[in-house]
């Protein structure tokens, strides 16, 4: 294999396996800047991906090649419902943040398997007939080099994810809306001084972040598992915590983050046929992402600042 033909299998093969990080963390990143710490980003994706499954297994006959797209969409509402119960236990009656994450992560997966015996009759579904695959971009998929390795043979979501991520930055450092989120995450009773719908805000920043995990729980299903069962998400949603966290509560940080951890989970896939990992026992490279998820809390956790107000419930003075 030449050297070319490396580096493209290993770009495509992490941008695949990075996109459902990247809009996950950067989900997380509306939470947390909004003083909300949202664990049940595991459980949003795993909901995600049975909506994103059970569209396309009903609709792939009506929609054809655009069904994965549409299976976004529905990931992304299922998403937000399960979003707006974290939502309420936290900001309406102040329950403890990682209690009710918890909840969402241990009631997702169980949900999940038993809606889809009701439906199919089976703990795991067929695998689906329209899934996203790889594309190449008209036109620059010709460029010289760059084309090949970035362009040629990638992942639509991937790129969207990218894109989520510029703008997402650009929202919460540069607009009205982001300046309030933030406000509220750090100090909601100035916030609440100056007039800000502390409340409103933070359901914003955590229905943000069940849209966004909803879609990266359906990007895993639609690209890279296939199918819905209770493994669909293993640990997608912690890695993706970990890449806010190593991100420093920044889309862009969380978008470095998140293509470091793909890497790790794309090497695990393709490293048999790359020569310098093959002598490798596969279960060592199936473990590498795990162990780097807590290499990187280990060593950076202590050293990043979280949003002051992250995890703390607020009390409206009377």
């Amino acid at each position: 294999m030449s050297l070319m033909a490396m580096l493209s299998l290993v770009i495509s093969s992490t941008l695949v396996y990075s996109a459902p990080l990247i809009f996950t963390s950067i989900g997380g990143t509306f939470s947390e800047r909004g003083g909300v710490v949202n664990v049940g980003l595991e459980g949003i994706m795993g909901m995600g991906a049975f909506a994103s499954i059970v569209f396309n297994l009903t609709f792939a006959n009506t929609f054809g090649a655009a069904t994965p797209w549409l299976g976004l969409v529905a990931g992304a509402f299922v998403g937000v419902i399960f979003s707006l119960l974290h939502a309420v236990a936290t900001v309406t009656l102040r329950a403890d943040h990682i209690i009710s994450g918890t909840v969402i992560n241990l009631m997702a997966p169980a949900l999940g398997v038993f809606l889809i015996k009701v439906l199919y009759g089976k703990g795991q579904t067929a695998p689906i007939s329209q899934d996203f695959g790889y594309a190449s971009v008209p036109g620059l998929s010709h460029i010289p080099i760059l084309g090949q390795l970035f362009f040629a043979k990638t992942s639509g979501p991937a790129w969207l994810a990218i894109f989520v991520a510029i703008l997402s930055w650009y929202i919460i450092f540069k607009t009205k809306f982001g300046l309030r989120l933030r406000s509220v995450g750090e100090n909601p009773q100035a916030a609440d001084t100056l007039g800000l719908n502390v409340a409103k805000l933070r359901y914003s920043g955590v229905m943000i972040s069940g849209l966004l995990g909803g879609i990266g729980g359906a990007v895993v299903a639609q690209s890279i598992s296939l199918n819905y069962s209770a493994s669909t998400i293993v640990g997608q949603g912690f890695m993706a915590m970990a890449a806010m966290i190593f991100g420093r509560w920044n889309p862009l940080g969380a978008l470095g983050a998140s293509l470091f951890f793909g890497l790790s989970q794309s090497l695990a896939v393709v490293g048999a046929q790359l020569p310098g990992l093959k002598s490798v026992p596969s279960i060592w490279l199936q473990i590498a992402p795990y162990v780097f998820t807590i290499i990187v809390l280990a060593f950076f956790f202590g050293k990043t600042r979280a949003p002051k107000a992250d995890g703390v419930n607020y009390i409206k003075a009377a």
